[in-house]
């Protein structure tokens, strides 16, 4: 029998969250320096807001986890992909952060088509405006359990219940699979799983 993670979000003692207001883009890039020489730490500039998150090892745990799941699903599907990981995403004077994880599809682009955000701690007020002004098509949050899809609009990002990108992947297969317990359970199901779908 396949166990699951009992809780799937790290709690607020082991996470710690802050978001200043206000600063400019010199500001930010002063303060930026100084953590450079701190493990664990991101941060995240979007016009005049920053945040500073230390993030955990589940964090970790669960970004590796679905950067294998959905590196299956590419390989199985024969879908062509370049992984770009959690570089820094930057528009001059306006704002930059890290994904978790990011992919372009089909070719290489200046900008990803899909990334994901592993979610610790809920209440960022640049959740989605950091990546329409990077005008990324297609933004996922992994928060409580939960998976969140966005896809970019002209008027802005709508929550989507099937991704656009990737119409054929199984949400709910994947859903239940990043809460295994084991890693090497979650991909042989997984796998499973998208096997049956294509027969």
């Amino acid at each position: 029998m396949v166990q699951t993670i009992d809780n799937p979000t790290i709690s607020p003692a082991a996470e710690q969250h802050f978001i200043l207001h206000g600063l400019t883009w010199h500001q930010f890039k002063a303060i930026q320096a100084s953590f450079e020489d701190v493990r664990n730490v991101r941060l995240f500039y979007c016009e005049g807001v920053l945040e500073i998150v230390a993030t955990g090892k589940l964090h970790e745990e669960i970004r590796c986890l679905i950067g294998l799941l959905i590196g299956q699903y590419f390989i199985q599907r024969r879908i062509v992909f370049f992984p770009s990981g959690a570089y820094s995403q930057i528009v001059e004077g306006k704002v930059e952060y890290q994904s978790d994880l990011s992919y372009c599809i089909g070719n290489r682009k200046d900008v990803p088509d899909l990334c994901i955000e592993v979610v610790v701690t809920s209440g960022s007020p640049i959740k989605l405006q950091k990546y329409r002004l990077m005008g990324v098509a297609e933004v996922w949050f992994w928060e409580d359990g939960m998976l969140e899809l966005y896809h970019l609009r002209e008027q802005g990002y709508e929550q989507i219940t099937n991704s656009e990108l990737l119409p054929e992947l199984d949400l709910s297969l994947l859903k239940r699979c990043i809460l295994f317990a084991s890693p090497l359970d979650a991909l042989e199901e997984f796998g499973r799983g998208m096997g049956d779908r294509e027969t």
